[in-house]
Parts: C-alpha cells; structure tokens; sequence
C-alpha cells in the first residue's frame, strides 16, 4: 500500500454527534461495540469512541456543537458480519430499529440491512466472504 504526499494512511473514526453519550454507550455496548476511550476534555465535555470488536475503525460519540441540534442521518457507516441473517435476527430480538428484511440486490452488492440508534442515526451492516470479499 502506497500512503500519499499527504500522509493520510487510514480510516480511523467515524464522528457522529450525540446528544446523550451515556445512552449511546449503552446502545453501542449492546450491539457489541467496546468502549476504547472515555475521556473528560474541557468545558464539561467527553471523548467517546466504540469499535467493534474486531474493528480498527471506530465510532466517536461527540457531544454536538453548541447551540447545534442532533438531527437523525444516514451515517454512510458499513459494519461487516459473515451471517447477515443471524445478525439481523439477533439485533431485531435486542430490541433495535432494524428494517423489516434484508435486501438482496444480487452479485456484486452483497446482503444488507441499515438499523438505527438512538439519536435515529442510521448505520448499514453488509455480509462478507470469509476470504474477505463482500459478497
């Protein structure tokens, strides 16, 4: 892998403004992302970040500017699991905002569903191959 003249080498975190941090750790922490950092910064706020738990991506729950509303997005944030179906069925019986059914366009994009957090930010979850390709 060439890195550029710029320097930037990889994706590292995701932000995605969160009003309620405490119940966006709980969220995240029961579909199966890991807290990595919880840490106080000035003014009151906190540094959040959760990473799945193979993950070297995370996401960081940052309070939103101030005086800025939190309104819902799609995120543009793709998870990956090997049995898109298991996944699904077991989000949807925890309780989470999943869509109804798993889409399945056909080769090359694989099977897929979004579910939404708390703040009604919305993440995608995507199959993948064990050989590493999406399928």
């Amino acid at each position: 892998m060439s890195i550029t003249a710029t320097g930037i080498r990889q994706l590292g975190l995701v932000c995605v403004p969160t009003p309620d941090q405490a119940r966006a750790i709980e969220f995240y922490e029961s579909v199966g992302f890991e807290k990595r950092t919880d840490t106080p910064f000035g003014g009151g706020y906190r540094w959040v970040e959760v990473y799945p738990p193979e993950g070297s991506a995370g996401i960081a729950l940052a309070p939103p500017r101030p005086g800025t509303e939190v309104s819902p997005v799609e995120t543009g944030i793709t998870l990956v699991t090997d049995d898109i179906d298991a996944t699904h069925a077991e989000l949807r019986s925890r309780g989470v905002d999943v869509d109804a059914d798993v889409s399945r366009m056909g080769d090359p994009v694989p099977p897929m569903f979004w579910f939404r957090a708390l703040t009604g930010h919305s993440l995608m979850v995507v199959e993948q191959r064990m050989s590493g390709d999406v399928r």
